[in-house]
């Protein structure tokens, strides 16, 4: 076959570049239907949500994410205190991180329905499981912050106390983070899809926490580093928000609606005051007060509201299902440089000046 003219076909063979033309009107004609006919509303699988909501309890799990966060927190303040001479915020530190680890597992515990159930959870290490490494990094925590406790306050072993008290520089961090990790784990959209900014807005969180603790328990001239501590973890914490919800666009509506949409407001309200109050305190005894009071309640109130948003996120479908087939049509689309651009190539005029070498490659000279 070869091409005559103004790219008519001539002889009888296939007639290959018309071939990509009804290919183009069927798509055309695809997409005239795609927008005449509206698309369907899904709301539920046989009347239940496509997602089973999280079955944590309050006030358990988030007061847990809270006093974790606090905890690890704790410990890094506590382990920068003894390294730079600051025995009062390092005393202080030590209680509130022993104090926030163990109160964190007995309300885990609690939340399990048996302690044996996380006693259980220690019988393996599975790498491969953020719950598995959750329960060793909260074990370690737990115990190390309670011997660097114990040997500051009793002075038996001090020794062995500043080593489970630098011990916890490592396992404090994780303890305030790793939460985050195992929430994003999850099938919840809110959460799986804020994997990203999720780990730096619970460090934010304890640091914020941690900070407000250590500025209500430590005299007033020698909490400045808590001071520090705290306006940068209030920073990070709302910095780290408003990231989040922008990025999740749709997605993150249950971060701006409803009870989770208010929980979160009171907190960034509550998290910003307490941040600037900690910076314009000095030695103020009410503004110091305040600032940490308003930070421990701006710290309950994230915990409470990713949480609950995350419970509206799975009940209601759509978090589901609009953000799947939005990747579906994604993976739909032709790409530019592959079969359409040929199939372009090949019904754009053969009679143009630039089609030439392309249409002397598809055809053959008829008097070869």
């Amino acid at each position: 076959m070869a091409l005559g003219g103004r790219g008519r076909a001539v002889g009888g063979g296939r007639r290959g570049p018309r071939l990509p033309r009804a290919v183009a009107r069927g798509r055309a004609a695809m997409t005239r239907e795609r927008a005449v006919v509206p698309e369907a509303e899904f709301r539920s699988y046989y009347g239940r949500p496509v997602l089973k909501p999280p079955v944590w309890h309050e006030p358990h799990m988030p007061t847990y994410l809270y006093l974790g966060g606090m905890s690890g927190a704790s410990s890094a303040i506590a382990v920068m205190a003894r390294l730079t001479g600051r025995p009062r915020l390092d005393r202080t530190a030590r209680v509130a991180a022993a104090a926030g680890a163990s109160l964190g597992a007995a309300l885990l515990a609690a939340e399990l329905g048996r302690p044996e159930r996380f006693l259980n959870m220690l019988r393996i290490f599975k790498p491969t499981s953020p719950m598995s490494v959750g329960s060793w990094i909260l074990a370690a925590q737990s115990g190390l912050s309670a011997a660097a406790m114990t040997g500051d306050l009793t002075g038996v072993l001090p020794a062995a106390g500043d080593a489970a008290l630098l011990a916890t520089g490592v396992t404090g961090p994780l303890t305030a983070t790793y939460t985050a990790v195992l929430v994003a784990d999850t099938a919840v959209p809110a959460w799986h899809e804020a994997y990203r900014e999720l780990p730096f807005l619970f460090a934010g969180s304890a640091m914020a926490a941690a900070g407000a603790i250590a500025m209500l328990g430590t005299p007033r001239a020698h909490a400045g580093p808590a001071r520090a501590v705290a306006a940068l973890g209030a920073a990070t914490e709302t910095v780290a928000g408003e990231v989040m919800e922008r990025r999740l666009g749709f997605v993150g509506e249950p971060y701006r609606t409803g009870r989770a949409g208010r929980l979160l407001r009171a907190a960034r309200a509550l998290t910003v005051g307490g941040g600037l109050l900690a910076v314009v305190a000095g030695r103020s005894r009410a503004l110091t007060a305040l600032a940490g009071v308003a930070l421990t309640a701006g710290s309950l109130c994230t915990r409470f509201g990713i949480l609950e948003a995350g419970r509206a996120s799975a009940a209601d479908p759509k978090y589901t299902v609009v953000p799947q087939r939005r990747r579906l049509d994604a993976a739909s689309t032709p790409a530019p440089d592959g079969d359409d651009l040929h199939a372009g190539r090949l019904t754009h005029d053969a009679g143009s000046d630039s089609d030439g070498p392309h249409a002397a490659h598809l055809t053959r000279d008829a008097g070869s």
